[in-house]
């Protein structure tokens, strides 16, 4: 019988590592969204993202041999969560930082995406939410109220920004429950391919209709757009493949709570955005919330 050996010092260090990583790449969407949006419109920039992603991850999962659906019907369905996850989540995203939204509001907004999905989960898919959950989903609720409303006096965003941004959590809640439901063994890489061919061909006709098209092609548009193609879409799905494979997907589950204060941190550097007390502890709440969750979930 032959034993594999224990991983070098450098090897565990990095897979240790690489959870953090993938929620610090992860929390640079919204940096990224905010970083290109001054230079063209919020549906140009995610058909051109798409558009260049589907190509790249097509390539990645022919190069890597993945496999592709079995037939018309789980396509149908892959495609179906893509259009939620994809182009009603980050369609909302960006429309809503378009719209004055600070990214480390948006991404607190959305980041109560996991307390939705327990509280949904009963219901839709027939798991026990416990009491220590709910607690926790009031408290993450409650923090996202606090920091919108300190942000609306303040007189930062429209409330159409923020109703964007509700709209996008709606999207990757919605989208969670039904790819959770109806293709839960999805191949991270073909599968990724069809979600984000089908939502470049749902969001082309608002840009169409809606959007002037124009892009100045500056050189923070171009990092930007470079940034979340290659470092967030193929580098951060590469992550996630590779910590699933190695048994570490529990991990990123519970670091994902993490997200919104990492954008914020990075927000603040980049931007100069700012939190008030109130949003403070409103994040915190928040924060706290969603751990509380996590924690009830694998207990």
């Amino acid at each position: 019988m032959t034993v594999s050996a224990p991983p070098r010092p450098s090897q565990a260090l990095a897979l240790a590592a690489m959870p953090g990583l993938f929620v610090l790449l992860w929390s640079t969407g919204f940096i990224g969204a905010k970083l290109g949006l001054p230079y063209v419109e919020p549906m140009t920039f995610l058909v051109l993202r798409f558009g260049i992603v589907t190509v790249l991850l097509t390539g990645f999962a022919a190069l890597t041999r993945a496999p592709w659906p079995r037939d018309l019907k789980q396509a149908g369905h892959i495609a179906l969560a893509g259009l939620l996850l994809q182009a009603a989540y980050l369609g909302g995203v960006f429309a809503s930082i378009f719209h004055g939204v600070p990214a480390g509001i948006s991404a607190l907004i959305v980041g109560i995406q996991p307390l939705l999905v327990a509280a949904a989960a009963g219901p839709v898919l027939g798991e026990r939410v416990s009491l220590r959950q709910w607690a926790g989903l009031a408290l993450g609720l409650a923090g996202v109220v606090a920091v919108v409303w300190s942000k609306l006096d303040l007189g930062i965003g429209t409330p159409l920004g923020y109703a964007l941004s509700v709209f996008a959590l709606l999207g990757i809640t919605i989208g969670t429950l039904y790819q959770k439901k109806f293709c839960p063994h999805i191949d991270l890489r073909s599968g990724t391919a069809i979600q984000f061919a089908a939502s470049t061909v749902a969001l082309a006709p608002f840009a169409l209709l809606f959007e002037s098209r124009q892009i100045i092609w500056s050189g923070e548009f171009i990092f930007a757009l470079g940034w979340l193609c290659i470092v967030l879409s193929l580098g951060a799905i590469s992550l996630l493949f590779i910590l699933i494979r190695r048994g570490a997907a529990a991990t990123v589950s519970s670091l994902f709570f993490l997200v919104p204060p990492c954008t914020a941190l990075v927000a603040y550097f980049l931007f100069g955005e700012t939190l008030s007390l109130p949003a403070l502890v409103g994040m915190a709440a928040t924060v706290a919330g969603v751990a509380i969750v996590n924690r009830a979930a694998k207990a």
